[in-house]
């Protein structure tokens, strides 16, 4: 987890992502890098119809603007932390950050770029900006190839100590504890959580605790019923009798649009959690 990128606008949602990478950072002397994208300027309104001009250096001008502020805000986040500015290429144990800006459509350069980084951490969403959210979360799981880490508006004071990994013998968990490993090691504990009638065929929760225990480890086993609950909120209600502070969830082992239709617990856990999530697709 060496490698950290974090899409900022400079807003209350980017800074709990930015307080959640740095956490991430200490505990692996990581790289954060801040990452804005601005939207590129339209060139033609309709048939026949052009912007004119002075509309169009106004766009520019704005998009120049939020983009020095996100700048001065994740900068004056990073000193205050004292992390020091450099870049990715400069190899360190101590954590460090870097700044990029880049013009595009931002959940195809996020889906992109992404593919270089370790994690990408995405901050909460309010309710103006969950659609938008939504889309960068989505591209990140499924065009970048990395593991997304979603942040909750209000983080927990600790990060990583007691993990819920949401095992429903699918693929994408299994891919999800893959590239967590480095997380699963560190954690003082780990409880391998299934909700009986929310799976799909694959190992139970016993086996997968026991080959987590094999590679180092503290890992154990809670079996939970439905009882009358959705998957997703089963899920949330369970981990959180653990005071859990991370939860690893396999992300839409369902199709997006089964869950845009029906819902699911991918969309539960996205719209709903009061701790960071870890997933991956």
């Amino acid at each position: 987890m060496k490698t950290i990128l974090v899409p900022f606008h400079g807003t209350d949602m980017g800074q709990t992502a930015l307080e959640l990478a740095y956490r991430m950072a200490q505990q692996f002397g990581g790289y954060v890098e801040g990452l804005f994208v601005r939207q590129p300027p339209p060139i033609v309104a309709g048939e026949g119809i052009t912007i004119p001009g002075e509309y169009l250096a106004q766009l520019v001008e704005e998009s120049r603007k939020l983009a020095d502020s996100a700048r001065k805000r994740f900068t004056k986040f990073i000193n205050e932390k004292g992390l020091p500015l450099q870049d990715v290429t400069f190899a360190s144990e101590q954590p460090s950050a870097g700044w990029r800006e880049v013009e595009g459509l931002e959940s195809q350069i996020v889906g992109e770029y992404g593919r270089l980084f370790d994690v990408i951490v995405i901050g909460c969403a309010n309710k103006q900006s969950v659609a938008d959210r939504n889309a960068m979360c989505e591209a990140a799981l499924f065009d970048s190839g990395r593991p997304v880490l979603t942040a909750s508006a209000e983080l927990p004071p600790t990060f990583g100590k007691t993990i819920v990994v949401a095992w429903n013998g699918s693929t994408e968990t299994a891919r999800t504890i893959g590239l967590g490993m480095p997380l699963l090691l560190r954690a003082e504990r780990v409880v391998v959580l299934t909700v009986e009638g929310a799976t799909v065929p694959g190992p139970g929760a016993e086996q997968v605790a026991q080959h987590l225990v094999r590679n180092g480890v503290r890992a154990e086993v809670k079996i939970a019923q439905l009882e009358g609950r959705t998957s997703g909120v089963a899920i949330l209600e369970e981990a959180k009798q653990f005071g859990v502070d991370l939860l690893f969830k396999g992300a839409y082992s369902h199709s997006r649009l089964r869950q845009m239709i029906f819902g699911g617990a991918t969309s539960h856990i996205l719209a709903s959690a009061d701790l960071p999530v870890f997933m991956a697709h």
